[in-house]
């Protein structure tokens, strides 16, 4: 398993793990492919934190974060995270995570935000963002809103999460 920032000639095998990865779950708006290319094209977009997982040869798995704002303070969007059916639940999601956490601490991030299974996340260490006063920007239950200390002594911050516009919440 090899774990790398995404080039552009990746683009279209990711389009397909996004979608396929997206076909069978749980919470999904069906367009979280057609999400991942928009925020490529955005501000918000940081291309070493938009990372794949290949084995042999072959990308099964993608994250991205993104800039999001929270109260004039910028943090990160977990979202989505992407891996093909036939290799769920094979830590491949977990290592995604952990690598793009120690690539956003060398960068200066110190949160990262994710709504999303409040069964797996969790196991990674997000905590409901309440526990930090982050708050989301919609209508959501508070255990799938969640927050990521990307370091011990990151400042403490609260408000309301803006996210890029191309997520389409307002």
């Amino acid at each position: 398993m090899t774990i790398r920032a995404e080039q552009p000639a990746d683009y279209d095998s990711i389009y397909l793990v996004v979608k396929n990865a997206f076909e069978t779950a749980e919470q999904s708006d069906g367009n979280e492919h057609n999400l991942v290319n928009s925020l490529r094209q955005s501000n918000a977009f940081i291309p070493e934190l938009s990372l794949v997982c290949e084995i042999n040869g072959q990308i099964v798995g993608h994250i991205m974060f993104t800039k999001l704002q929270i109260s004039g303070h910028t943090g990160l969007a977990l979202a989505p995270l992407s891996v093909l059916p036939q290799y769920q639940r094979q830590g491949i999601g977990t290592s995604l995570i952990l690598e793009g956490h120690k690539i956003a601490q060398t960068l200066g991030y110190s949160y990262s935000v994710v709504l999303g299974s409040e069964k797996y996340y969790p196991r990674i260490g997000y905590l409901p963002a309440e526990t930090f006063d982050i708050r989301p920007c919609f209508e959501v239950p508070g255990k799938n809103f969640m927050a990521y200390k990307l370091y011990e002594n990151a400042p403490l911050i609260s408000g309301i999460v803006k996210y890029a516009e191309e997520f389409g919440i307002t």
